[in-house]
């Protein structure tokens, strides 16, 4: 799946399989020792999306350690996003030089576990458009897919400019009739990195098989770009 939202230069790898993953690295095993078993499996199988992605990158595979947010270190000159949910498990890599960020979230398909919580998740704006689209399209969890495109962007925002948004820092937007594609707009303006902040944002997100899963990519700005256009995820 992922692989079909992300083009060159950003490499996408995912593995449907609950399977027991790759050998992990000796740092890897320090890190992970504390784990429940389920929670080790999952550490280990989104590492051998990652390393399959660093390979075809043409970079050799070396543990990919937690930094202090939980968020994975990558190789130097390498960006990168991990997601894993049951059933499923995916990274993204891509070179530094080519792509500023990349975020990316896997989810079940389904209904949020309470009503309720759609009210914490979501704005105003967003829950309009949820409506109308559960009306017409109830096959999609609608509000579980703003969750997961916020998760996307959150990892992306932060791998950028090391800022951590909040759920309402971001709306989510969609057009009237769904075609893979969301829009963002970011609200938030914190103290972080020297670092250009785009104001909009998009990304892309597929329902299959009982999933969702939601990317985007910050491209490398290139020479005299002021950072502020709309980041594009895959076109």
């Amino acid at each position: 799946m992922i692989e079909e939202m992300l083009d060159r230069p950003v490499v996408g790898v995912d593995d449907l399989q609950d399977a027991a993953g790759p050998t992990l690295f000796p740092e890897e095993e320090i890190v992970s020792s504390s784990m429940s078993r389920e929670r080790r499996l999952k550490f280990a199988a989104v590492r051998g999306c990652a390393r399959q992605g660093l390979r075809e990158l043409g970079i050799s595979a070396g543990p990919i350690l937690r930094g202090p947010g939980g968020e994975p270190v990558w190789p130097a000159g390498v960006v990168g996003s991990m997601t894993h949910c049951p059933g499923y498990h995916a990274a993204a890599v891509a070179r530094s030089d080519e792509v500023a960020a990349i975020g990316i979230d896997a989810e079940v398909n389904g209904p949020l576990r309470h009503r309720e919580m759609i009210s914490l998740i979501t704005t105003v704006e967003e829950r309009t458009w949820i409506s109308d689209l559960e009306a017409s399209h109830p096959e999609v969890s609608w509000a579980r897919l703003v969750f997961s495109a916020k998760e996307s962007l959150f990892k992306a925002w932060f791998s950028f400019t090391g800022e951590r948004l909040g759920l309402g820092d971001i709306s989510i937007g969609t057009k009237e009739s769904p075609d893979g594609e969301f829009t963002a707009r970011v609200f938030a303006r914190r103290k972080g990195r020297c670092v250009p902040r785009p104001s909009r944002l998009t990304g892309r997100w597929m329902a299959r098989d009982g999933l969702l899963v939601t990317a985007t990519t910050i491209p490398r700005p290139s020479h005299g770009e002021d950072g502020r256009r709309a980041a594009r995820t895959g076109r």
